[in-house]
């Protein structure tokens, strides 16, 4: 559904939460059309939920909240970047990617691009020890997901000859605040090039030339969830955490009660973070032993 001029999607089974389909990418600028629009309809919602973009990370409503984050890279010029904001290591990984003969360059979003793409996302069914949820999708599939927000949108390709070994999918906000990582991936075989690195280092470059402040990777860090190779991946390139408020607005007396007792997160809340790193490595061993089954099998 459309209210206040933004697309709302609406999940959850025992409390109704809406929220910006797009949220990370599109933000709540007037949360009291939204909400006039959402009085107006039946919208079955217990609760709607929105974020402030950097840099306001101040809470600006009075509306009840709570602290959310995200991953972000200030942006003032490259040279900054590159010389006080990321490591050694990092700067060798990102000349590594020169070196094995990388090209890193905005590309625009045609069929060339398309098919590059959907070769990345079916190289391999499993990544970061989970099923990977775009291997196995048709091209077409691939060209209606990847071409989403053109018109605010930057590509930029990890270039080997004419093969694309890596993409990233930088998406504006309205205000030109921020450009938020929407997908960011590479061809496994060729990760000895540091492709993922040399994106990371474009995308500072295409935020400074446009003097967008902000380069925003999602969250910095997550719920019960240790650190992992993808937090590490963005310390280790300049992403910092900032703390932002996120909102909840009670839309029935039902998501008020909810949010008091922070039910909004759901019962997984509740069980103790030791089973829940336990259960996620489990879940990660299954699923690569699982992928090792099904290649040997073909």
């Amino acid at each position: 559904m459309k209210l206040g001029g933004k697309k709302v999607e609406v999940g959850g089974r025992l409390i109704r939460i809406g929220r910006l389909s797009a949220e990370g990418f599109e933000f709540v600028d007037d949360p009291e059309a939204i909400l006039t629009d959402i009085v107006k309809i039946t919208s079955g919602m217990d609760l709607f939920t929105f974020i402030q973009r950097l840099p306001a990370t101040t809470p600006e409503y009075n509306y009840p909240m709570e602290w959310d984050n995200v991953a972000a890279i200030p942006i003032s010029t490259f040279e900054h970047w590159w010389t006080r904001q990321i490591d050694g290591k990092t700067r060798n990984m990102v000349r590594r990617s020169e070196k094995k003969g990388l090209v890193i360059r905005e590309v625009a979003f045609d069929d060339a691009l398309v098919k590059g793409i959907w070769e990345i996302y079916n190289e391999c069914p499993v990544r970061q020890g989970r099923p990977f949820p775009h291997y196995g999708k048709d091209i077409e599939a691939v060209r209606q997901m990847s071409g989403t927000f053109l018109d605010s949108s930057i590509f930029i390709g990890a270039l080997l000859g004419e093969k694309l070994v890596g993409f990233v999918k930088l998406t504006v906000d309205t205000t030109s605040s921020q450009a938020a990582v929407m997908h960011i991936i590479s061809l496994v075989q060729h990760r000895d090039k540091a492709p993922m690195n040399a994106l990371i280092a474009a995308s500072v470059k295409a935020c400074e030339s446009r003097a967008i402040p902000y380069l925003v990777y999602s969250k910095f860090s997550y719920w019960k969830k240790q650190r992992d190779g993808l937090s590490a991946f963005k310390e280790h390139n300049g992403f910092q955490r900032f703390d932002v408020p996120r909102y909840y607005v009670p839309l029935t007396r039902f998501g008020g009660f909810a949010f008091r007792l922070g039910l909004q997160h759901g019962v997984l809340r509740t069980i103790p973070e030791p089973l829940v790193v336990s259960l996620r490595r489990f879940r990660q061993t299954w699923h690569e032993r699982k992928s090792v089954v099904v290649s040997r099998t073909f």
